[in-house]
């Protein structure tokens, strides 16, 4: 009798154990689920904030936040960042950094209005001389990136300076006032203007859009179509993995990188065309933090820092989230300081997230 009781209780902790190993299992294969998810669709994770943030600040606030105005008015504030942050999620896919971003916006900026006002230049060519240079100066980045095999934050870091300073020389810190732009050259201020959808008869109501909001929305249609469905757009990315391994597999690394450098420049000119807009006016001293707020946007957005994984499309989320974050607390009355709380927690959160996700491909 001894034994076999002995053997039904052997039996019964077998079970057991067998029972605690499968949950376990199941456990594992969840999580593992998950992480492969946001590993195949890193912007899940922002697209998520970003509705969870709305949901909760529509909650406490109610109409004033839930208004086809307030909702624009998202859109129209983080334009301008949105585009920027589209050219640095190219660069960081290539596992890059620019930080000249938004010195190249505002000189770019400075230099339709200059060759506008300063040498009578008609407005469309200072605008396409603005996006050349724009172009150029991008160029100059993937060249020394790519050629002189120097890091991407050094180069950067370096041109930043040499382009702001060189902004404020030649424009002498000199303002071009709205008024001036407005009578003389309005389409300087192209993505500025304002159209209403939903509105009534009378006008009121409905949402308020700009075409700098449209063109960023494009931008950023057009770039994700670029990178996942172009051999440029693979390119990218599998330079962004590994560069050895693109070279052996027959990518031009070194072009791939010029080029998109190039591209960066190209859409922070198109930036500074919207700035012109945004503002009204031409100052050598707007656009500071552009830099700074791009990487901010790309890394709440999931773009992976180290490169080869992430999509354009969250660095958008990224973008609004910070919009929503900043309009949300700005309406409850909260300190500003309290923006810069929530958006540092975020950023280090969408690390820690990242590193998370990377380990499904290690």
């Amino acid at each position: 009798m001894a034994s076999q009781s002995d053997d039904y209780e052997s039996v019964v902790k077998v079970k057991r154990e067998e029972a605690v190993a499968e949950f376990r299992d199941d456990h594992k294969g969840f999580v593992k689920t998950v992480q492969h998810a946001l590993h195949v669709t890193p912007s899940l994770v922002p697209l998520i904030v970003l509705i969870v943030s709305i949901i909760v600040f529509g909650s406490l606030l109610g109409s004033k936040f839930f208004s086809a105005s307030s909702l624009t008015l998202i859109l129209q504030q983080v334009q301008l960042v949105g585009i920027v942050a589209a050219a640095q999620s190219l660069v960081i896919l290539t596992a890059g950094i620019d930080l000249s971003v938004g010195a190249i916006m505002v000189m770019s900026s400075v230099i339709m209005g200059q060759f506008t006002f300063r040498y009578g230049i008609p407005a469309e060519i200072s605008i396409l001389c603005g996006l050349i240079i724009g172009t150029a100066l991008g160029a100059a980045n993937g060249i020394l990136v790519s050629k002189m095999k120097l890091p991407p934050f050094i180069v950067t870091l370096g041109t930043w300076q040499i382009i702001l300073a060189a902004n404020f020389l030649y424009s002498a810190n000199e303002t071009i006032r709205s008024q001036e732009i407005r009578t003389e050259a309005p389409i300087l201020q192209l993505f500025g203007t304002t159209f209403k959808i939903g509105a009534n008869e009378a006008g009121q109501g409905g949402a308020t859009l700009t075409v700098g909001v449209i063109f960023m929305l494009v931008l950023v249609a057009f770039l994700a179509y670029m990178l996942r469905q172009t051999a440029f757009g693979r390119h990218i990315y599998a330079v962004g993995d590994d560069q050895e391994a693109a070279k052996l597999s027959g990518v031009n690394v070194d072009g791939v990188l010029i080029a998109v450098y190039a591209l960066a420049g190209l859409i922070c000119a198109f930036a500074g065309w919207a700035l012109i807009g945004r503002i009204g006016s031409v100052s050598p001293t707007s656009g500071q933090e552009a830099n700074i707020q791009s990487i901010t946007a790309v890394v709440i957005g999931g773009i992976s820092l180290f490169g080869g994984r992430g999509s354009i499309m969250g660095s958008l989320f990224g973008a609004l989230i910070v919009g929503v974050f900043t309009l949300g607390l700005r309406l409850a009355g909260a300190d500003a300081q309290w923006t810069y709380l929530f958006i540092g927690a975020l950023i280090i959160i969408a690390v820690a997230v990242d590193q998370w996700i990377r380990k499904v491909s290690a």
